[in-house]
This record gives structure tokens, C-alpha cells and sequence, in this order.
């Protein structure tokens, strides 16, 4: 209610505070378990990090808004352009138009998204021309960009991630996480031979892009993540493991991505953080969405995973600050994923594109104990894989609430795709 008095539901500025409130609800998780576990402990208190040292060492040199419009990438003019741009966009698609891929952010129910291109490989999943990745799907993005060759990586990565993982407890000098694990886990499996593939499909003509936010422009940065693998190099795959952990770096939560550029002959130090802060997943540039400026996307379909339920729960919610935080932020999450869809689907109605869209299951009752519970992860994984399996993994449609509270599709759409646990759900959806 709150968001429609003031516009934000029909303005696209509702797609940074979707963004934002996802970022603050991994906040309120965050601090709850870390404060938990420091009440189990005698005489415990959580950690700060000294912030007089932390502000000394974390100093960056000084540069304007001049320098930030004129910076690139050294020796990778190629590897980056403006979200918001529409000839930058342009620029950077292929040339042959085919199927395109967006994959949403969603922290832990990223297992969703990673499960149901697994179950989806068993079926007639295409090979994608476009894949975008923001914040947990960035992290999926280059296995959906290379194939079902590389599921078995998904399956490992979502069915067995744990919170230490992802994170340490313990305040650093710029977020009250430490994600040193994350790092950790992103070089483990982004090797030269990943890079060496997502190259070769590159220059096939295929595009992999990941969002980030660049903090100090506070404006989208799409990285074209073949354009960085094909430059090659122990550079190049540092870059490429830097985008990653800076589009799901939570700004305030976990440590942003420091990513070195050049600009008018010296060198500046950007801040980078999650891509989600700027949409819940990446289509095109938001003048394209609305249609304030025309360009024809060269797609023949377009898929959209949102890894979050869409559709109304009722659930009693507890007195206390942590429950009713997080209640009011996932309504507004629903919200803000609806608004962005169909936004998308918009889009492709005008420029005459199959518009594919999946989602959690409204009766996925999988009940996670904590931040990125693997035991929640590896069930709501395995409820994608059925999903893909299925013959209505994917439906058309507009997400938003009927007068009974359920996600409708407008008349003239019908259930298309590959699989869904989701087989009764997508039909109930349609109607």
C-alpha cells in the first residue's frame, strides 16, 4: 500500500527498490542468525572490525564524474557498457537474432533457477544466444550460457552450499559480513578452462552478461563476460571472478567488488555491488522496457527465471522486528517481480517474441532455518529439476494478483515451455 501512494508500482523506479529491499531482507537473516549464534555463546557480542584502521585502509584515490564517464577497462575496451545505454546495448548483441535467457536474483532460491535448467536440459532446452545474469543468477549465468555439460556443476554448487560459504560473521570496515568464502568458492570453479569455453562461444556470437551496480555513478553496468573471457589472460580471469562476486555483493551486507579502470591516462579504483540493486533481472535497458525509445530486440523467445514465489501467502506473523521486517519486505519483493515481468512481457508483445516465464511454485513448502540452509537449497533445487522436467515448466503471461489473489495470464496467453513442478501450478496461473 505504501508503495502504490507513492507511484512506486507503476514507475520504474519500483525495479531499484525490488532490488534494494531484496538486499535489507539477506540483511535482517544475516543479523538475526549472527546475533543467535552470539547469544549461544557465553559472554559473546558481535564483532566489529576497528574503524579507524579499516577507514585507513580502505582509503581510494580521488576521481570525478568526468573520470567515471571516461573510464574503461585496460586492454578491454569491449568489456562493459552503461545498463541504462540503448546504442551501448545495441552495440553489444549479436548480430543473428535467436533465444535469450534472464535469470533473477534471489540469494539462496537461486537453487530454483540452477534446478530447473538442469531438469530443462532432459527436454528440448535451447541453445541461448542471450543469457543475463543478476546477483544469484549471475552466478548461474555462465553454466546456462555453456550447456547441460555443465550440470552437474549446478547440481554440486546448490544441493551442497552452506552459509559458510558464502560468508563469515564478523564486521569488516565496509559491510557487517565477510565474503571471503564466496571468493573462495567463485575461484574454485572459474578456471581458465571455464573462461577458454565461455570465450569459444563468444566469438560463435553469443553474448553472457552480467549486471553490477556501480556505486559512485549509482547507474547498471553490464559486463560482456565473453568479450572479458576472449581477451584472455590471468587479468581476464580475475575480472571475470570480480563481476560475479560484485553482482551478488549486497551493498552494506557483503564487501562491494573494488575493480580497477583507467581514465584519461591514470588509474581510478569503481566500486561495484549487486546487480539486483538496478532490476530483479536484465532484458534490456529500462527507455527499451517502457517504450520511450524504440529498438527491436534479435530475439526469438525470451525466458525469464524469477527465483521467488509470485503469488499471495497467508502466514501469521510474529510480534518482533525481524518477522515483521521480513514479511513486509518479501510482499514488496512479490510486487516489485510482477511489476518487472511485465514490464518484459510488454516488450516482447510489442515486438512480437515468445514471452516464457517461470517461478517457485506457490506450493513449494520447503521452510529454510537460516541464511542459505542447504537442506532447503537441495529440495527447492530438486522442485526446479521436476519443474523442467515437466511439460509446463514455463507460462505467458503478466504476473500479476486476480481478485482471488492468484498470478492470472491474460486470456489470449497460453502455458508454454518445458516442464514444471509446476505443471498444475502454470495452469493455474494461466487461468
Amino acid at each position: 500500500m505504501v508503495l502504490r501512494m507513492f507511484g512506486f508500482c507503476r514507475s520504474p523506479w519500483r525495479r531499484r527498490i525490488g532490488g534494494f529491499l531484496l538486499a535489507i531482507a539477506t540483511v535482517a537473516a544475516a543479523i538475526g542468525s549472527t546475533a543467535e549464534a552470539a547469544r549461544k555463546r557465553p559472554n559473546a557480542k558481535l564483532e566489529v572490525s576497528d574503524t579507524a584502521s579499516a577507514a585507513k585502509n580502505l582509503a581510494r584515490p580521488q576521481f570525478d564524474a568526468d573520470d567515471q564517464s571516461a573510464a574503461d577497462i585496460h586492454g578491454i575496451p569491449n568489456a562493459r557498457f552503461w545498463g541504462d545505454s540503448v546504442d551501448a546495448f545495441a552495440r553489444a548483441l549479436p548480430a543473428q537474432p535467436g533465444p535469450w535467457l534472464a535469470l533473477s536474483g534471489g540469494g539462496a532460491d537461486g537453487a530454483f533457477g540452477a534446478g530447473l535448467l538442469v531438469g530443462w536440459s532432459g527436454k528440448d532446452r535451447p541453445e541461448f544466444s542471450v543469457v543475463t545474469g543478476v546477483s544469484a543468477g549471475a552466478l548461474i549465468a555462465p553454466y546456462a550460457f555453456l550447456g547441460s555439460d555443465h550440470d552437474k556443476t549446478l547440481r554440486d554448487i546448490f544441493t551442497t552450499l552452506t552459509a559458510a560459504d558464502i560468508f563469515e560473521h564478523g564486521a569488516t570496515g565496509e559491510s557487517l559480513l565477510d565474503t571471503w568464502p564466496l571468493r573462495r568458492l567463485i575461484r574454485r570453479h572459474v578456471t581458465p578452462e571455464l573462461l577458454a569455453e565461455v570465450a569459444a562461444a563468444h566469438q560463435s556470437g553469443r553474448r553472457l552478461f552480467v549486471v553490477t551496480m556501480n556505486m559512485d555513478a549509482e547507474r547498471p553496468v553490464v559486463w560482456n563476460m565473453g568479450a572479458i573471457a576472449e581477451s584472455g589472460g590471468e587479468s581476464a580471469l580475475e575480472l571475470f571472478r570480480d563481476v560475479l562476486f560484485a553482482s551478488a555483493a549486497i551493498p552494506g551486507v557483503f564487501p562491494p567488488a573494488m575493480i580497477m579502470a583507467e581514465a584519461r591516462g591514470r588509474r581510478i579504483l569503481e566500486m561495484h555491488a549487486d546487480g539486483s540493486l538496478s532490476g530483479p533481472f536484465y532484458v534490456a535497458p529500462e527507455a527499451v522496457l517502457v517504450g520511450t525509445q524504440r529498438f527491436r530486440l534479435p530475439a526469438t523467445d525470451l525466458y525469464a527465471v524469477v527465483n521467488t514465489k509470485l503469488v499471495p501467502e497467508f502466514g501469521r506473523v510474529e510480534r518482533d522486528t525481524l518477522s515483521i521486517l521480513a514479511r513486509g519486505i518479501g510482499s514488496a519483493l512479490k510486487m516489485a517481480a510482477r511489476g518487472e515481468i511485465a514490464l518484459a512481457r510488454m516488450l516482447a508483445q510489442r515486438q512480437g517474441i515468445g514471452f516464457n516465464l517461470a517461478f517457485v511454485p506457490s506450493d513449494f513448502d520447503g521452510q529454510a532455518r537460516g541464511p542459505f540452509d542447504a537442506d532447503y537449497m537441495a529440495k527447492l533445487f530438486e522442485a526446479g529439476v521436476a519443474q523442467g522436467r515437466s511439460s509446463a515448466a514455463f507460462q505467458q503471461g503478466p504476473a500479476r494478483p486476480d481478485e482471488n489473489g492468484q498470478v492470472a495470464a491474460s486470456p489470449r496467453d497460453r502455458t508454454t515451455g518445458s516442464g514444471s513442478s509446476g505443471a498444475q501450478e502454470a495452469d493455474r496461473v494461466s487461468r
